[in-house]
Order: structure tokens, then C-alpha cells, then sequence
């Protein structure tokens, strides 16, 4: 059943090629990069050191690698590509709310399906984590606009 997970996460990819974009190639580049050793970090951290979740079974797993790879990149893009930069801050964080549902809707969807296993973790510390997350993404964004165009 955990094959339906990367189903969505090739749904998820075709997705981010797919969509017209308002992120140049070097944002791309950069967030998606950003994200993905975000993704690793936190996980050697919290599934590797802290055993709070992980993927399949205990320890590293290849898989587990392959998903960080597939999953974090992809939805950072979406994410930032789809954000309302113009817009009012209600719009802004009603736009975060909606991503943070999403994403435990989908965290949900991954531990139904034994693709991912909670070893103390609870689902409402990702509700609190989601925010902060999306808003690192935002503030990585920001930085890599103003290093690639300094005036």
C-alpha cells in the first residue's frame, strides 16, 4: 500500500513541471536544494538521534532517502511558486493554513499506509511544525533573492 505514496509523489513532481512558473531557475535550484538538506537534517535529528518516527523500519533506509528526495524538493516548489507574495498577510497565512492542512492530511495518508511510523511523535507536533517549516522555506526564498540580486 506504501507504493501509493509514491504515487503522490510522482504526482507531486509532474506537478511542479507542469505548473507555470514564477520562481526563476536559480530559486528553483536553490529551494529545492534548501529543502531537500532541511528535510535530511531534521530527519538524521529527529528519526536517526531521537528515534520520534521513521520510515518502513528502524534505522536508515533507502527508501526513506529516496522519498526526502522526491517529496521535499517537489513541494517546496509548489509551495513558494504558488505563495501569494502580493498579496494581504490574511491571504498569506490562510495560504500557510492550507499547505499545513494538506501536509498532515498527507502525513496522515503515509502512516495508513506503514510508509511512515511515529515512535512518540504525534501528529499535532507536525501541526505545530508545518508552520514553521513553510515559513523557513519563505524566509530561504527571500534570501536567495536578495544574494542573487544584491541592489
Amino acid at each position: 500500500m506504501w507504493k501509493l505514496v509514491f504515487l503522490c509523489f510522482g504526482i507531486f513532481n509532474v506537478a511542479t513541471f507542469l505548473i507555470p512558473k514564477k520562481l526563476n531557475k536559480i530559486e528553483i535550484y536553490a529551494t529545492s536544494f534548501f529543502a531537500f538538506t532541511y528535510g535530511v537534517t531534521v530527519d538524521m535529528i529527529l528519526d536517526l538521534h531521537y528515534d520520534f518516527y521513521g520510515y518502513y523500519g528502524e534505522g536508515f533506509q533507502w527508501l526513506g532517502l529516496l522519498a526526502i528526495f522526491l517529496y521535499f524538493p517537489s513541494i517546496s516548489v509548489l509551495f513558494l511558486n504558488l505563495y501569494p507574495l502580493e498579496s494581504n498577510k490574511r491571504k498569506k497565512i490562510i495560504y500557510i493554513l492550507g499547505w499545513t492542512v494538506f501536509s498532515i492530511a498527507f502525513e496522515w495518508f503515509c502512516l495508513h499506509t506503514k510508509f511512515y511510523y511515529y515512535n512518540g511523535w504525534k501528529l499535532w507536533y507536525s501541526a505545530i511544525a508545518y508552520p514553521l517549516i513553510f515559513s523557513t522555506l519563505l524566509f530561504n526564498l527571500k534570501l536567495v533573492r536578495k544574494l542573487s540580486h544584491p541592489n
